[in-house]
């Protein structure tokens, strides 16, 4: 143990306290600049969204990666991260259970890890509304340049700036995601807006209903505020359903302004159409629970299914994390904690390793072999849950 803290003395003594700038401000770059300042490097976050963000995600499972990294960098959440779920349930859909067996596990929310997260990073380092135009390096440092004209500079520029990332178009140009031919809708209600028979079928189990070339699940989640309190709790839904590349693909993702988004409708955007569309599947297919469900859903959202890796992570002192460098599909539950994964493993390595360069590039074989091996797995998954012949 004693080694590498000897190694980072001696690295930052020669250069100062390093620095590293981090596009992106939601989850994948808050884990990388919580832990690369566990590691005593000094960090700024540049968020293109001006406003807070609050609600932009629905569920996410809670796995040992994230708990790993919060422990790591110090991180003490106010209260439990998420609510439990018992058994696995498979429903057809008259309602009745097909398939029933026990696999406990934690679902947490975007929002509870963005407080948590958020609320451990130094709020003079977090800078909303700068949108990434550009950026330069030499061999020791990067300079990044913004739409207001303001640059910043620094020995290493992180890009967590999501599937849609402008760091990946500035070093990878043309690398871009891949449509898979299906989509998720979704959407929360809050536990008391839900009628008691609906409650007590779906309470705090992961519930499925499989049918051919669609995939319905639902799980419990923390309520807006964070509490995992019985009855201030959310239902989360989720449902696969395939839309073609094209017309269909494109009022998808045409918003209630008439704007077609790159890959996703947030919450409240949905055009009208869309959502008598969703609304009508329900009614027609979804089993008496979920279907209540969708009922009380007052704003329904859609993600297109993406597939992205990269042949590379490391570009200079520039790299990729998170969805900006693999996006996996959902179906692995492994998102949020590949993006605390790569963040860790940055830490942990540089921290080992003590010189920058070779550490980026130790970091960079390790993170390029789990990402490829969980999209691969996550396309199989996908392919074979709705019918995709791959």
């Amino acid at each position: 143990m004693g080694n590498h803290h000897a190694t980072r003395r001696k690295v930052m003594k020669s250069s100062g306290v390093p620095k590293a700038l981090v596009i992106g401000g939601s989850l994948g770059g808050l884990f990388a600049a919580t832990a690369l300042r566990a590691i005593g490097w000094q960090v700024d976050i540049y968020e293109r969204s001006p406003a807070a963000m609050d609600s932009r995600g629905g569920g996410i499972v809670l796995q040992a990666d994230v708990l790993q990294h919060f422990r790591y960098a110090g991180i003490h959440p106010a209260g439990a991260l998420g609510v439990r779920s018992h058994d696995r349930l498979y429903l057809d859909r008259a309602g009745a259970v097909v398939h029933k067996e026990p696999m406990p596990q934690t679902q947490t929310s975007w929002n509870t890890l963005y407080s948590s997260l958020f609320s451990a990073f130094p709020a003079e380092h977090y800078h909303r509304g700068k949108t990434l135009v550009d950026l330069t390096q030499n061999e020791h440092r990067v300079t990044a340049i913004f739409a207001d004209g303001s640059t910043a500079e620094a020995d290493l520029l992180i890009g967590a700036d999501g599937a849609g990332s402008t760091v990946r178009s500035v070093v990878l140009p043309g690398a871009a995601p891949a449509y898979s031919g299906y989509v998720v809708w979704r959407g929360l209600v809050d536990e008391e807006q839900l009628p008691d028979f609906a409650k007590t079928q779906l309470y705090e189990d992961f519930v499925f209903q499989q049918d051919p070339e669609s995939l319905m699940l639902e799980y419990m989640v923390p309520g807006v505020n964070g509490s995992v309190n019985p009855g201030e709790r959310r239902f989360n839904w989720l449902w696969y359903l395939k839309a073609a590349q094209g017309p269909e693909l494109d009022a998808v993702l045409t918003d209630n302004n008439g704007h077609r988004r790159s890959h996703s409708i947030p919450p409240g955007a949905l055009a009208p159409g869309q959502d008598a569309y969703i609304r009508g599947m329900g009614e027609r297919q979804a089993n008496p629970a979920f279907r209540e469900v969708i009922r009380q859903t007052k704003d329904i959202f859609v993600q297109a299914i993406l597939d992205l890796k990269v042949p590379q992570m490391v570009f200079g002192r520039v790299l990729l994390t998170g969805d900006a460098a693999f996006v996996p599909r959902p179906h692995t539950a492994g998102s949020t904690a590949k993006a605390a994964r790569n963040a860790l493993s940055l830490a942990q390595v540089i921290d080992d390793v003590g010189d920058i360069d070779e550490a980026l590039l130790v970091w960079q074989k390790q993170q390029l072999a789990e990402g490829n091996r969980m999209g691969d797995w996550g396309v199989r998954m996908g392919n074979r849950i709705m019918g995709i012949a791959s």
